[in-house]
């Protein structure tokens, strides 16, 4: 009897079988990379100013009572505009305060808000006063009770 020292047996590729194959591992870095080239691009093509932007500008001292002799009052009302007292539609109004700059260039234009009051309502106769051609405009609050 002999022994004999040979490798075991390895086992045939047969039809069904394949070697073991090492699983491919992603890098995530180009992955990265294309999302800091977009932030970047981003950021440079974005605008964060505001064009419509209305400057206001409060005085550095209170105005007397002197400095408002003479003035258009346009109170904004939850039911409307009134001009001086007398209730008008926006296009109205404005015509009136476009023609009273005819007469007087220097005009000075109070506007008064009254408590609920949307602020697009605010924004938009500001614009259009502005439009007219209003230079000198203030926005005053309204007195508490």
């Amino acid at each position: 009897m002999s022994l004999s020292t040979s490798a075991p047996p390895q086992p045939a590729n047969s039809f069904g079988t394949r070697p073991a194959r090492r699983r491919a591992l992603i890098s995530l870095t180009p992955l990265i990379d294309v999302v800091f080239i977009l932030l970047v691009f981003f950021m440079l093509a974005s605008s964060f100013l505001d064009w419509r932007a209305i400057d206001l500008t409060a005085p550095a001292t209170a105005s007397g009572a002197g400095r408002m002799e003479g003035a258009l009052l346009v109170e904004i009302r939850p039911d409307g505009l009134r001009l001086a007292g007398e209730a008008l539609q926006e296009r109205t109004l404005l015509q009136r305060v476009g023609a009273r700059l005819l007469e007087k260039p220097s005009q000075k234009v109070l506007v008064r808000p009254a408590r609920g009051v949307a602020l697009q309502d605010a924004i938009r106769l500001l614009d259009g006063l502005a439009a007219a051609g209003v230079t000198d405009l203030s926005l005053i609050r309204e007195r508490e009770r």
